[in-house]
């Protein structure tokens, strides 16, 4: 039996022959070519856009991600309301910065400038298909760069194409197009610590972590725990200098090396990281679920191809990599050591899945809203790396693949006591086994005739692609059936922006893009300035606020909806409001309104109530609302009717003539939005609810009140109105006293002025930001706005900076006196 002997790792990569480079190069290149080919082919199969009439943005990807990226095209191109801190088109006003940490860090975002803004769509589906195709070059240089596998690169390439294939990619990742940059940082992670074992590279290893840490901190942060576990176990597998103290200090000189890269690239990113961070400490709390591992079957049955999920691992990987990666800890050509090595560690980050300690330490501690399984692409990574080192120094002989193909009989034994296995599962995973066996039998023959190692490549890819394209289109399926879904850009969408672009008025007034909703985003994707908002980072003050108004969400109070409601149209200056029907029909309506500040008198600050007819007068400044004490009294002749139902789920209208409103609420997922029901013809027009309900309450709207109120805040409020994409600048009339409210949330970070004085916090004038008219006469009250943890931020990002230019002084000094030249 083998003894279980020490593996010695090259210190550095040796340097490639003449033309050692290319074979490299088309591994990469097919790497990619399988990866955008099977993606593309599977939604074509699908019929999924832009292939076909079925929409691909389902759940956040067209609820939020097209929308983001939508106003960073505006941003790239100059026509967005606000800037990097400020986002004037959300929530009335919020902060933007945490948002790009979020959802547009990544630098493929940046594409979608060169396309046309009405192809937004499109425009994140290729940086979708490029971040799959970059994660697979990654993955197979960092294969290359663990074993060099001469004459077998294009396994190299094949497994790059799997890895980016997995299934947490094309099932779950496909939708949250952030999260694919997770995909991409793990192998270079691995890199990165594979420079720091090697003293290579000093320079690009921090950038490479802060690159990874910019585009997705998330998945970033896993990635990181997933690329350290390769590094701890190359350097178990290292044979290091002679001796007991050699050893140590060679592993733990490593370590610190790695520790220091990753501080200093984190350092890098703070800027965007600390505002992230706190923007989550002040968002409106999520949903929290304890976590629970789902039964062993389903477990292994997302091994499988075409599997669908939604809270259980996306686990298919492809036969071909499974095999050989199971394969490897029979495989005696590669040293025991390193075998059961890889093997154990591939074994110990699956059964992590399943326990609840090591589950949350996946997710820094705190169990994921949706999908409870986000690390799944680090398994599909360790996995591939087994696969690889299974087949890049000496293919498999018949006990390896025996033992390989015992475990995936395991796996599709235990997967068939599982309901997640489809008609498909079976016969393409038979036919991916029997395609690869086939693959590695031809390549034995190859020994340089072109043709058998032809014929091996095109098995073994073609296995892949056949099944990653049947899983792709499953999912595509799978998802339309189970998740909401949102048309891509058409006739609806030109409609509206047309109708916004016509209204604006910003600053002077805003124009609500509607309450008919395409997205959660519909300011963000079709222009205006609304309430609607729906991201991870949405305002605790902003959804309290809303809700205190009459204000509708869904996602658990983190997607608002617009309030169609003239009062708070009025105190948040909505001057112009597009309605769209159900026929397609878009129709704005005009109000005056009074401008974005305006003065109250001063005293004690009000608070907020149970009645959002009572708490919209406190914010306006004036009674405005009969309130009858039943839904069935009704409203005198003339009055505006308003139902507010929060709970309820059902229709209802005004008489038997009025048009029915939908309501739908049920809580903690959703609250119906305060909704109008026409005029009151009198006791006639009572209100009528299908099914009944008792709990409404009825408001009766003044509209004579409303605009004699509306006109005292236009005579008092600011004459002049400046916007910025960080603050706002008001010029108050002449003896303004009290209180100046700003018609925006108070959301942490606003700074506030009267007269050029030092600015202080923001007070809060019942959730808007305000500030005290204090003593003389004031002329001018300004706001900045810096998103928490900004500053904190820069000065880590100028430490890591400084950092960076210490270690390249340091390394040059190390090559000079170490007599090697300095390479730029």
């Amino acid at each position: 039996m083998p003894t279980l002997e020490a593996v010695r790792l090259p210190p550095a990569a040796p340097a490639a022959p003449p033309g050692g480079g290319r074979p490299r190069v088309r591994a990469s290149a097919l790497a990619a070519l399988v990866t955008v080919v099977t993606v593309c082919a599977a939604d074509a199969l699908a019929r999924t856009f832009p292939f076909g009439r079925h929409t691909r943005g389902v759940n956040d990807l067209g609820n939020q991600f097209v929308p983001f990226h939508a106003h960073l095209w505006d941003l790239l191109h100059g026509r967005a309301h606000g800037g990097a801190l400020v986002n004037w088109q959300s929530g009335y006003g919020t902060s933007f910065l945490p948002d790009i940490g979020t959802y547009l860090g990544s630098p493929f975002a940046l594409l979608v400038g060169v396309f046309p803004r009405d192809r937004i769509d499109l425009a994140v589906y290729v940086i979708t298909v490029l971040k799959m195709a970059a994660a697979a070059v990654a993955m197979t240089v960092l294969l290359l760069a663990l074993r060099p596998g001469v004459g077998r690169r294009w396994v190299a390439g094949v497994l790059g194409a799997a890895y980016a294939l997995c299934g947490w990619s094309v099932i779950e990742a496909t939708y949250n197009t952030m999260w694919l940059d997770g995909l991409i940082a793990f192998p270079l992670l691995c890199l990165v610590g594979e420079w720091a074992r090697t003293r290579t590279r000093p320079l690009a290893g921090p950038v490479v972590v802060a690159l990874a840490w910019t585009a997705n901190f998330y998945t970033a942060y896993m990635a990181t725990i997933g690329a350290a576990l390769v590094l701890l176990l190359r350097l178990f597998l290292e044979e290091p200098p002679e001796g007991t103290g050699a050893r140590v200090r060679a592993r733990v000189g490593a370590l610190a090396r790695a520790g220091w890269t990753t501080a200093l690239g984190i350092g890098l990113s703070a800027p965007l990281l600390f505002t992230v961070f706190l923007g989550t400490k002040h968002a409106y709390p999520g949903w929290s679920k304890e976590f629970g591992p789902v039964p062993w079957s389903d477990f292994l049955a997302r091994w499988l191809p075409a599997t669908y999920s939604f809270s259980s691992p996306a686990l298919f990987l492809g036969t071909g990599a499974l095999l050989l990666a199971g394969a490897l800890a029979f495989h005696r050509a590669v040293p025991d050591r390193e075998r059961y090595a890889w093997t154990g560690l591939a074994l110990l980050v699956a059964l992590s899945f399943q326990w609840k300690p090591t589950h949350l330490a996946w997710h820094a501690f705190q169990t994921p809203n949706g999908s409870p399984y986000r690390q799944t692409f680090v398994l599909s990574g360790i996995l591939v790396i087994a696969a690889w080192i299974c087949v890049a120094d000496g293919l498999p002989d018949r006990r390896a693949l025996l033992g390989g193909g015992g475990v995936l009989g395991v796996i599709g034994a235990g997967a068939a006591f599982s309901d997640l296995v489809s008609p498909w599962s079976y016969p393409l995973y038979a036919g991916g086994l029997a395609a690869v066996l086939g693959a590695l039998v031809i390549a034995r023959r190859v020994r340089g005739r072109r043709a058998f190692a032809l014929a091996a490549v095109v098995l073994l890819a073609g296995a892949q692609t056949a099944q990653a394209a049947v899983t792709v289109a499953y999912g595509d399926r799978e998802r339309l059936h189970r998740l909401d879904s949102y048309p891509a850009w058409g006739a609806a969408h030109d409609a509206r922006e047309e109708a916004v672009s016509g209204a604006d008025g910003w600053p002077a007034y805003r124009t609500d893009p509607g309450r008919r909703r395409l997205t959660g985003n519909d300011p963000l994707l079709v222009g205006g300035e609304g309430a609607s908002y729906y991201s991870s980072l949405t305002p605790d003050v902003l959804t309290r606020t809303m809700t205190a108004l009459g204000g509708g969400w869904t996602s658990r109070g983190r997607s608002l909806q617009s309030l169609d409601n003239p009062v708070t149209d009025a105190v948040f200056a909505v001057g112009a409001r597009v309605r769209a029907e159900k026929s397609g029909a878009v129709t704005v309506t005009r109000a005056p309104v009074p401008p974005l500040v305006t003065v109250r008198g001063g005293g004690r600050s009000p608070q907020y109530g149970s009645s959002p007819f009572r708490n919209q007068e406190l914010l306006l400044g004036a009674r405005v609302y009969t309130l009858p004490r039943t839904v069935a009294e009704g409203c005198a002749a003339g009055q505006e009717a308003f139902l507010w139902a929060p709970e309820y789920t059902g229709w209802a209208r005004l008489g038997t003539s009025g048009r029915w409103v939908e309501f739908r609420g049920g809580a903690p997922k959703r609250r119906a939005a305060l909704a109008p029901l026409g005029v009151s013809a009198g006791p006639s027009s009572r209100v009528e609810l299908r099914p009944a309900y008792k709990k409404a309450q009825l408001g009766c709207l003044d509209r004579g009140a409303l605009t004699a109120a509306v006109e005292r805040l236009r005579t008092t409020g600011a004459s002049e109105v400046e916007v910025t994409g960080s603050g706002v600048r008001a010029v108050l009339p002449a003896g303004a006293a009290g209180t100046a409210v700003f018609a925006m949330p108070r959301i942490a970070g606003w700074r506030c002025a009267v007269n050029g004085a030092a600015a202080e916090p923001a007070g809060s004038y019942l959730g808007l930001v305000s500030v005290e008219l204090r003593g003389g006469s004031p002329s001018t009250a300004s706001c900045r706005f810096r998103p928490p943890g900004l500053t904190a931020g820069t000065a880590a990002g100028a430490a890591g900076l400084a950092g960076l230019f210490g270690t390249g002084v340091w390394a040059a000094v190390r090559k000079r006196r170490a007599g090697t030249p300095v390479r730029p």
